[in-house]
């Protein structure tokens, strides 16, 4: 029990640098111009047009690293950094995010389940910290473990979407690359440095992954060790 609690804590330092890591990637490749001199948000229109999406609209949101598409209404939004910058790490966002548009109107299975997810999700989301922590009280007091059975479970469920996440994350900015590459909307130096970007922004997907598994087997430890007692 006590490998996998430091297991949990080695995995939130590494999610920790690797956030930082990727902030310091942005701020570098934001500082980079693109020859073509595109904006984020033409660069979206333009990938969108090349893939035949006409259905897809492009906003500007608030905030830093906010960029995401939502395949409810049909949106790429991106931050306004990304929607007005003209640098490398706004092309790579752009384009990322309109790979998850393209994801979608091609009907990408991974896509599809992680988003039929999403409404199981919120719910767990909203009973699982009242079970975990409500659960371990009673464990520790009573032996019962329902309550933290239950808290696990969802858990359990929260662990998998971010696991279904990953090929998502590494899908849509393989699409991004291979679309600004073929069609030449970067240089080589430009897509080095937007795949390096996305790289890092992968990155952090699969050290929250890792995180949430080390917790996951952290709480089951805590039912197997009070189960054996």
């Amino acid at each position: 029990m006590i490998v996998i609690f430091v297991i949990t804590l080695v995995f939130a330092g590494i999610g920790m640098l690797v956030q930082s890591r990727l902030k310091s990637k942005f701020k570098q490749y934001s500082e980079i111009g693109l020859r073509n001199g595109l904006s984020g948000k033409e660069i979206a229109e333009k990938m969108l047009r090349d893939n035949n999406i006409f259905d897809v609209r492009i906003l500007s949101v608030e905030g830093q690293l906010t960029d995401h598409y939502n395949p409810s209404d049909k949106t790429v939004n991106l931050s306004p950094d990304v929607y007005q910058g003209r640098s490398v790490s706004a092309a790579a966002v752009a384009a990322h995010e309109c790979g998850h548009a393209v994801q979608h109107a091609v009907a990408y299975s991974m896509l599809g389940f992680r988003s039929a997810m999403v409404p199981v999700l919120n719910i767990a989301n909203n009973f699982m910290p009242i079970a975990l922590s409500v659960g371990m009280m009673i464990l520790y007091s009573t032996g019962n473990r329902l309550v933290l059975m239950v808290g696990v479970v969802l858990f359990a469920l929260a662990t998998l979407f971010s696991f279904v996440t990953l090929p998502v994350e590494f899908d849509a900015s393989n699409r991004a690359l291979a679309w600004m590459e073929s069609k030449n909307i970067v240089t080589q130096q430009e897509h080095d440095g937007a795949k390096d970007a996305l790289w890092w922004a992968a990155m952090t997907y699969v050290a929250a992954a890792m995180g949430m598994l080390a917790q996951l087997l952290y709480y089951v430890s805590l039912l197997s060790g009070r189960k054996n007692n």
